[in-house]
């Protein structure tokens, strides 16, 4: 690539990831892969009971057998001092009684809680001692359905603190006015539990340097957020915490927390006086760090023979912890999406005695849009219009819900795009009309929207004696290719080559940036990164003008870097880098970027839709996507390729949720039956087609000055309905319990 590149010649590109060739070739070092000087290793033990206290823990044989440093118990495990203060980070989900501190207390709250940690020389001898610790418990009922809990459900603890959370109820126009619709459907959708499972398991390796420094490698998607964390639960200051997170190993959402697991490392590592690392089991990812939460819902909707819709209820339900409330935005969408003078939105939870759910890709937006989008089909077909005409005669110019102008909003444009490559002109209103053989073949579309959020980020700007450039941010990368994204950005701005640039992430003590959630990253850290090397180039600028006029007055944006030189756009000055980094001596520009005020004037959301083609056979109800279109308005593209990867990844997720995911707890027990990937099933390549993907790529200069507006959420956000829209088209059969399985179709 040639080093004189200018401005605008690398953003939208299908550059190859920075990383790439460290991770197919197993060069790039996990959380998991550190190796400390006398390093030990933990195992945990997991309670047997579902609800009750620990009466006793016979831990003699795994004492005595051969390696084993410790066995850590309530019983024996050290004060961790900060743990009535700690876990009440806004980061973190909201709390009442705050997440499981472990060691802390006799409690047993849920099936496969820590009871134990086994820390010995070798992973396998920490093993073996492991299946030798016994508990003894005192059993209480226990209670872990969600449909037998559904008449307790209550408003979450932080609405009723605020009378404007967005989890309180919400009324435009009259209250449940669906109910005197000329035309109306009433039904109800279930979402249940589904698992994270990226292909890294959760890890951590915990080293005490010292008795008041803590240096831990983990799997987080926050390295700051985990650091304030483990610097709250033990008193430290924060910056006596270091945590590397350099690559992660993918991620949906589960390590935006701080789970019991860190801490019992931590502790292990405490007491040994060792380094410790630990590494949950694929069975422990389903029970030790959340999930997405079993959610009933229930939507009423009205519209008139002409195809207005007239009242939109929307009421659900979601599961929590019994000591821990989580929420999320379950409603959002049925807020805003559709023009409707009168929308009802009821939000609930009920606890059970499970662990606490955590955000899952799409939070709360992918579960309730299953069941808006699925109930906008259901009434196209009650209207006998065709989907996408019913949703474009409801279309929102302006959000409803805020009465704000859309920042930008190229929804229709998605449409378009997506019903052509689909061959939507080939979708009949009559369910079950086209076939291939014994294969019924059907269309349908679904909605996603996710807001475009930004946060203030941190970058500093290094110029280095070899004429290339050194980028540093604490945020993470779980797989989207941020590092990526990064240098594609700082090229530009810089009007240097990518191969020049080095943009370094993961580690806590590089300047500050928010967990990497949400669809945030690159409308936060962009702008960071286009700003710092703003400024880079101005200092360059000031300190070339000391030995050249011409650079006294030029704007920065005319300046580059290239082949060794500062340079002037239109000009035949230049200065060499040797002669700049002399006056400063290599010192790095460091430049904090915040979200402005246009959030107070427009409504800024990211929109998708999803197109799926599906053939189902009519005597086994196996059901194949054949064809996904994926169409996204998510401002600019910064790379079309990790792009294209980010919006086909939602939908092989969407894929699962659609048709096999489905996390079962036997209730007798409050245990998991589903427990690996032989009972849990999540897609494989012959259950995903070629999903195509379209952008829109129109910038929202509103969000920032890059015009970038998130995609991560809406790659999966509107792909469930989309597959069960389709799989009615095809059938005449409306599935609205997740996942459509066979038995639901025969």
């Amino acid at each position: 690539m040639d080093s004189s590149l200018t401005f605008k010649d690398n953003i939208g590109k299908p550059m190859d990831r920075v990383d790439g060739r460290l991770k197919v070739t197993g060069a790039a070092t996990y959380s998991a892969e550190y190796k400390l000087p006398n390093l030990a290793y933990a195992v945990l033990v997991g309670s047997t009971i579902t609800k009750g206290r620990i009466t006793g823990v016979d831990s003699k044989a795994a004492e005595r057998a051969p390696g084993v440093l410790a066995v850590i118990t309530h019983f024996n495990s050290p004060k961790v001092p900060g743990y009535d203060t700690a876990g009440k980070d806004p980061s973190q989900p909201a709390t009442v009684g705050g997440p499981i501190k472990v060691f802390k207390d006799d409690k047993i709250h849920f099936n496969d809680q820590t009871i134990a940690v086994v820390v010995a020389d070798t992973l396998e001898r920490a093993r073996y001692a492991a299946g030798l610790v016994k508990g003894q418990y005192a059993k209480e009922k226990h209670q872990t359905n969600l449909e037998a809990s559904k008449p307790q459900a209550f408003l979450p603890t932080s609405a009723k603190k605020n009378p404007k959370s967005p989890m309180n109820d919400y009324q435009r126009g009259q209250v449940d006015a669906y109910k005197t619709g000329a035309i109306k459907l009433e039904s109800e959708y279930v979402i249940p539990t589904e698992v994270h499972h990226p292909m890294e398991l959760q890890a951590i390796t915990a080293h005490w340097e010292a008795p008041d420094r803590l240096t831990i490698y983990d799997k987080t998607q926050g390295t700051m957020a985990t650091r304030r964390d483990f610097a709250k639960e033990w008193n430290l200051p924060e910056e006596n915490v270091k945590v590397i997170a350099t690559f992660v190993g993918g991620a949906f959402g589960n390590a935006l927390h701080s789970w019991p697991h860190e801490s019992a490392a931590i502790i292990a590592a405490k007491v040994v006086n060792r380094p410790v690392k630990l590494v949950l089991t694929r069975e422990q990812m389903f029970t030790m760090v959340g999930y997405r939460p079993y959610t009933w819902q229930k939507l009423g909707m009205s519209a008139t023979p002409d195809g207005k819709i007239t009242a939109i209820t929307h009421e659900s339900i979601g599961q929590t912890s019994s000591f821990e409330e989580f929420t999320e935005s379950t409603l959002a969408q049925t807020r805003m999406m559709y023009q409707s003078p009168n929308v009802t939105t009821r939000y609930r939870l009920a606890s059970l005695d499970v662990n606490s759910p955590i955000w899952m890709r799409g939070p709360g937006e992918a579960t309730g849009a299953f069941a808006l989008e699925s109930a906008m089909d259901e009434m196209a077909h009650l209207l006998n219009l065709d989907p996408m005409e019913f949703r474009l005669r409801n279309y929102t110019e302006q959000d409803p819900e805020k009465n704000k102008p859309w920042s930008t909003k190229f929804l229709k444009e998605c449409y378009q795009l997506g019903a052509e490559r689909v061959g939507w002109n080939k979708r009949q209103l009559k369910p079950g009309s086209l076939r291939d053989g014994d294969w019924l073949i059907g269309y349908g579309m679904g909605v996603g929207t996710f807001g475009a959020h930004r946060g203030a980020a941190t970058v500093s700007a290094q110029l280095q004696p070899n004429g290339t450039v050194l980028l540093r941010c604490a945020t993470t990368d779980i797989g989207p290719g941020t590092g990526t994204a990064m240098t594609q950005i700082a090229a530009d701005t810089l009007g240097l080559s990518p191969k020049l640039i080095t943009f370094e992430l993961g580690n806590s003590s590089f300047p500050k940036a928010g967990t990497q959630g949400g669809s945030s990253t690159v409308n936060s850290v962009g702008p960071a990164v286009q700003e710092a090397c703003l400024a880079l180039k101005d200092k360059l600028r000031g300190l070339a003008g000391s030995s050249n006029a011409a650079f006294t007055s030029a704007r920065k944006e005319d300046v580059g870097l290239s082949d060794g030189y500062l340079t002037l756009s239109g000009n035949s000055a230049k200065v060499p880098f040797a002669d700049l980094l002399k006056q400063t001596g290599g010192e790095a520009v460091t430049v904090e970027a915040k979200p402005g005020d246009e959030g107070q004037k427009y409504s800024m959301y990211s929109f998708s839709v999803h197109f799926a083609e599906v053939r189902v056979h009519q005597l086994t109800g196996e059901v194949r996507v054949s064809k996904l279109v994926s169409c996204a308005d998510a401002g600019t593209i910064v790379n079309e390729k990790t792009a294209g990867n980010q919006m086909k990844g939602g939908a092989v997720g969407g894929i699962g949720m659609a048709l096999m995911e489905h996390a079962i707890i036997d209730d007798r027990y409050g245990r998991y039956v589903t427990k690996d990937f032989a009972d849990y099933h999540v897609p494989v390549h012959a259950d995903s087609p070629d999903v195509q993907v379209a952008f829109v790529n129109q910038p929202d200069l509103h969000v920032n000055a890059l015009g970038t507006k998130g995609i991560g959420e809406i790659a999966i956000i509107g792909v469930a309905p989309a597959i069960a829209n389709a799989v009615f088209n095809a059938t005449g059969k409306r599935v609205r319990e997740l996942p459509i399985t066979p038995d639901k179709l025969i």
